[in-house]
């Protein structure tokens, strides 16, 4: 049954609204909005806030206090959960709040729920309405982590780049600092905030010494740091290393990788993983299994080109936002930001669903979501 009104329409958009509130302290459950309304009036509403706090459709029924809520409708952004987890069901709050129908963004499904919560919801008598269109898609995308991950068991992959109108991401000497502007790096950061996590290769570790945590202000968790480190030569002196007791660091190895180096790297409290399969791309998928099994459910890749190119040929890219910055460095031997195997043939390429741009500070992002889930 699709929306009836406007004002469905008005009260959905507002919970897909608030659910982003929830960036970066959520996971490893989902971003969810919901509003209470009767009419045109709301009475209450509210988002989950953080891992194991109250969900949506509790904070909007807690919201609304003492006002009556019985055949008052919910709307939530996505399906309400029938299972107990770290907090009780939620369908089983809205039969007891007297609410009699809810509108739902998306469908959850993920393996504990898949309609169930709609279904339990329909059989207490309530009228459970589908969204359909433009907000159905964006209730949908709010989730794209969380739906990957539900289905495939590993993390969404967001890829970042800051490039030359030549297309170069470092010179011929390989310095590369810095070729985006600050409000760039600025917002860069607010990127690893929200995700689980944030991926370089042993190349950009070793050249940059990174710290690869999230420096803006009001950040709920650090990501975890993983370098994808074939051969464990990561040393203990980088500055990775040197606070992997406070902010986790993964180290993705090789079977080519030398037990003494990696054992000596988790005295130092790094976790090692060891990824297999006969070439990288395989071994890429082999990581992000492992990871997907822990919780990770977003990574932010942010290089460099060797292994982001090994992402893309293991298709296992969702996401590009790159910086096009007002900068052309020439030089045969200056770097792309994405390397690996590549295609042979243009009908062959990779083709994004979408494609935005807007102006930061002195740059252009360029943001390509090329697979949706």
């Amino acid at each position: 049954m699709p929306l009836k009104t406007d004002t469905d329409r008005q009260h959905l958009g507002r919970a897909i609204e608030l659910a982003g509130r929830g960036r970066g302290r959520v996971s490893p459950n989902p971003l969810v909005g919901a509003v209470i309304g009767r009419d045109d009036e709301i009475l209450g509403e509210g988002y989950h806030t953080a891992f194991g706090e109250p969900h949506a459709e509790i904070e909007a029924i807690r919201a609304a206090g003492d006002r009556e809520l019985e055949g008052a409708t919910l709307y939530v952004s996505l399906e309400p959960c029938c299972h107990q987890g770290k907090t009780p069901p939620c369908t089983s709050a809205i039969r007891a709040a007297g609410i009699r129908r809810v509108v739902v963004g998306c469908e959850d499904p993920s393996e504990h729920a898949s309609g169930r919560g709609l279904g339990n919801l329909r059989d207490d008598g309530i009228e459970v309405v589908m969204a359909d269109g433009e907000l159905a898609a964006r209730a949908r995308l709010l989730i794209q982590a969380f739906r990957k991950h539900a289905r495939t068991g590993r993390p969404w992959i967001l890829f970042k780049s800051a490039m030359t109108l030549d297309g170069k991401v470092a010179t011929r000497a390989g310095d590369s600092k810095w070729i985006s502007g600050e409000a760039s790096r600025h917002l860069a950061h607010h990127w690893r905030a929200e995700c689980d996590a944030v991926a370089v290769g042993i190349g950009t570790a070793l050249a940059d010494d990174p710290l690869l945590t999230a420096r803006v202000e009001g950040v709920y968790r650090q990501p975890r740091r993983i370098v994808f480190d074939s051969l464990a030569r990561l040393p203990f002196t980088a500055h990775l290393v040197a606070d992997a007791r406070e902010t986790p660091l993964t180290v993705v190895v090789s079977r080519a990788a030398r037990r003494s180096a990696t054992d000596a790297l988790e005295t130092h409290g790094v976790e090692v993983i060891v990824a297999t399969g006969e070439n990288e791309p395989a071994r890429v998928c082999s990581a992000l299994d492992q990871l997907g099994a822990v919780g990770i459910g977003s990574i932010l890749l942010e290089g460099g080109p060797h292994l982001a190119g090994a992402f893309l040929d293991a298709g296992e890219i969702d996401e590009i936002r790159l910086f096009l910055a007002p900068l052309v460095l020439g030089g045969r031997t200056a770097r792309d930001p994405l390397e690996g195997q590549g295609v042979e043939a243009i009908a062959q390429a990779v083709r994004a669903l979408t494609l935005d741009c807007e102006r930061v500070g002195e740059d252009l992002l360029v943001s390509a979501r090329v697979k949706e889930w």
